[in-house]
């Protein structure tokens, strides 16, 4: 995935986390309980630090020009699916299996972030 991809990625995922932001907070209120509301507002915390990670990992790839970095996006864009899109799903339907999901994304996370530390510590300069 490009810089450019990867930016492209990051503006669009933080528009759709502002606007779950907003819809959680003016629409979903009424019509969930307070606990799914909670789960609601972590994957939107959550979706909104990772699409400006994104936006870091970009600027980090144009930098460095690491294919590591590229991977690392990709990673990350797979963790905001898997965790904050599990954490949505099961707000709005109440599907508690989808819990099991959650943690892929988590780890999703973890390894993306591992992958940006390991490609700076490879580059040069």
């Amino acid at each position: 995935m490009t810089d450019r991809q990867l930016t492209i990625l990051a503006a669009l995922n933080l528009m759709v986390a502002v606007g779950a932001g907003a819809f959680g907070a003016h629409g979903l209120k009424r019509m969930i309980t307070p606990e799914l509301l909670s789960v609601w507002q972590t994957g939107v915390l959550y979706h909104l630090i990772h699409a400006l990670g994104l936006f870091a990992v970009a600027l980090l790839g144009a930098r460095y020009g690491s294919p590591l970095l590229s991977a690392a996006g990709i990673v990350m864009f797979v963790g905001i699916v898997l965790f904050s899109g599990s954490l949505y799903v099961l707000s709005l339907t109440g599907t508690h299996w989808l819990g099991a999901v959650t943690p892929f994304g988590g780890a999703a996370f973890l390894a993306s972030w591992a992958m940006v530390a390991l490609a700076a510590y490879r580059a040069q300069g």
